[in-house]
């Protein structure tokens, strides 16, 4: 049996539930002083922001209290859906990290965002009324939040902030159900949902690892038979097992369907992505709130599997990240579970069920959804080495003319090259300069074809060339004209290296500053490096250091790197360090990144973090 703590023994034993509050937020304030927080200075701001925030609102509720004579007191009152919860994500962080490292090495900030749900459920709790309950609840708030987004260090308030809304809407947006007055949406659902609108609506999806998240989850080799196992526990003792059954068949019917009309895949290199399948296992199923009746579950379960089938096609309509699509359902079918529950009652008034007692009912279900799962993972539909993964699957079936096939070609070819992948650059470069499979489009085939040549395809180089000489330039000087900073960088480096035309370092060092100016941070670093030598330009090694840090702070790995150099040079060597820890920072991350997109036991590129680099602690 819980023990209670009461007021009586509060004044007796002498524990300031107060004093707790600031002893948590004082840890809080101390992840600041981590080393990985040092790398990343706006990361230490959040952090720090964030305590002294959750100080003021100490201040005041302590004011508060001792203006009205309250006393505050708490109640340890583990249960069971929320410790089981934390054992289940856990295991998933624990698999899941084995196989991409970044989840490691993300686990201190996790630790920092579950201790500010502490601090602001008691501070948020205790201003409302005298009694707070102990336990495991912000558990699963953070771990399942921290399943599917994370903010990139440079952006970490957002994380807070994204916490803060599932707490407050589990605080404040509440109805009647059942006799009680209970949180209408999933706090982690309806966080995820809000943040996810507001990144596909500013087009900012750039600044958190949501598509890494969502593609990494995919690269341990069992990760949907883990995800199941898991869930057999969950569901055996709180009777979610229709909601999750439902969803995969939805799912699976949906799928079937699909590629038996088109000849190609709904979800391109995967029947149900890892990450949806993990969504209809922990999203969906939040016994609070999802329907009590088993009618109801099946409608919502159902509802969910179609929901995330619909909205993947919308996403990718208006050229949204497709990940989303697990994120943006829950809290709409969260609004419905009291209409369904009334739905199912009148249902079964109407027809004669099966009387069958709720915990059998449930046994039975599960089994049907064992079955199920058994059928999906013999028949490699959720195992095995996806046909969708090759990109030649596609492009066979772009030349035939298959349904989008020629889309997902490009975008499956889009991504390798922009993790570091030569060939896959050259793929697209020819595809757009030929104009046979997809619209021809000479500037971005030039542009691809650069970027292979950056990484040591030759024939890249050549193309580039012939791209920019075919139209004397013009392609890329008219795309420059309209604000694209990346043709301005690549037609100011054709000109200093004097390949496509003879060298010219004072039209260089212009589009370079066109460059830059345009938010092409590389092209700061390219018209640093022409400050610095004095080539185009008066040598000016001020500016050259401004234009460097200006391309580190916006995340140019490379510039980082000059600006420690010249810093070294002038004797700062707390700023040179700072550089250097901040370029290697940069390096780690964009390796991390891209180490998600590689199949498993694919090596990622060497080069992509310095040697210097691996004697910086993080």
């Amino acid at each position: 049996m819980a023990a209670k703590t009461t007021k009586g023994e509060i004044k007796k034993r002498g524990i300031s539930p107060l004093r707790f509050v600031l002893v948590l937020n004082v840890l809080l304030a101390c992840f600041a002083f981590l080393p990985a927080s040092h790398l990343v200075p706006q990361l230490q701001r959040s952090i720090l922001v964030a305590a002294a925030i959750l100080l003021v609102f100490l201040c005041l509720l302590a004011w508060r209290v001792q203006k009205t004579g309250r006393v505050l007191w708490y109640e340890f009152l583990p249960r069971p859906v929320h410790y089981v919860q934390l054992t289940m994500h856990s295991s998933i962080y624990a698999y899941w990290g084995w196989y991409w490292r970044p989840v490691y090495h993300e686990i201190p900030l996790i630790i920092a965002q579950l201790v500010f749900v502490y601090v602001l459920d008691m501070l948020v709790c205790w201003s409302r009324r005298d009694k707070w309950v102990l336990g495991f609840g912000p558990f699963p708030i953070v771990l399942s939040t921290n399943l599917f987004l994370w903010f990139k260090p440079e952006w970490f308030f957002l994380q807070f902030l994204m916490l803060a809304t599932g707490v407050l809407c589990k605080e404040f947006v509440t109805w009647q159900r059942e006799g009680r007055r209970v949180h209408i949406f999933n706090p982690s659902a309806i966080a995820l949902f809000v943040f996810s609108v507001g990144l596909i609506v500013t087009h900012s999806t750039h600044i958190s690892w949501g598509e890494e998240i969502a593609v990494s989850f995919d690269r341990p080799p069992h990760m949907y038979l883990e995800i199941f196992l898991l869930g057999l526990v969950v569901q055996g003792l709180f009777s979610v097992t229709l909601v999750t059954l439902s969803a995969a068949a939805a799912l699976y019917v949906l799928n079937i369907w699909y590629t038996g009309s088109t000849g190609i895949y709904y979800f391109v290199d995967t029947n149900i992505p890892a990450a949806v399948f993990l969504g209809l296992h922990l999203l969906v199923t939040d016994p609070a709130t999802s329907p009590r009746k088993n009618f109801g579950k099946i409608i919502f379960g159902a509802s969910y599997g179609a929901g995330v089938f619909g909205l993947y096609w919308l996403l990718g309509r208006i050229g949204a990240p497709t990940f989303y699509d697990k994120l943006l359902i829950v809290p709409p079918l969260n609004l419905t579970v009291r209409a369904l529950d009334r739905l199912s009652v009148a249902v079964a008034a109407r027809f004669r069920m099966p009387a069958w007692r709720p915990k059998m009912a449930n046994y039975a279900h599960m089994a049907i959804w064992i079955c199920l799962f058994a059928v999906m993972y013999a028949t490699r539909f959720l195992s095995g080495k996806h046909p969708g993964s090759d990109p030649e699957f596609w492009r066979k079936a772009c030349l035939e003319h298959r349904g989008r096939a020629c889309e997902s070609w490009v975008r499956q070819m889009d991504i390798a090259c922009y993790h570091g992948s030569g060939p896959a650059c050259m793929v697209v470069g020819i595809a757009l300069d030929e104009g046979k499979m997809i619209p021809r489009d000479p500037t971005e085939a030039g542009k691809n074809f650069a970027h292979a040549c950056e990484l040591g395809i030759s024939d890249g180089c050549t193309r580039v060339v012939r791209v920019a000489q075919d139209s004397g330039g013009g392609v890329f000087q008219s795309a420059c004209d309209k604000g694209d900073g990346e043709s301005c960088f690549l037609l100011g480096s054709l000109f200093y290296e004097g390949r496509a035309f003879p060298r010219d370092v004072a039209r260089s060092f212009s589009l370079l500053q066109q460059s830059c100016s345009s938010g092409w941070w590389r092209g700061c670093g390219g018209l640093a490096e022409l400050y610095r030598a004095g080539q185009g330009t008066l040598m000016d090694a001020n500016l050259a250091l401004d234009n460097f840090d200006k391309a580190c702070r916006e995340g140019i790995a490379p510039s980082c790197f000059s600006a420690s150099s010249m810093y070294r040079g002038l004797n700062n060597q707390p700023q040179a360090d700072a550089r250097l820890r901040q370029g290697c920072e940069l390096s780690q991350t964009f390796a991390g990144s891209s180490a998600a997109y590689l199949p498993v036991g694919a090596v990622a590129n060497a080069k992509a973090v310095p040697a210097v680099c691996s004697s910086i602690d993080r």
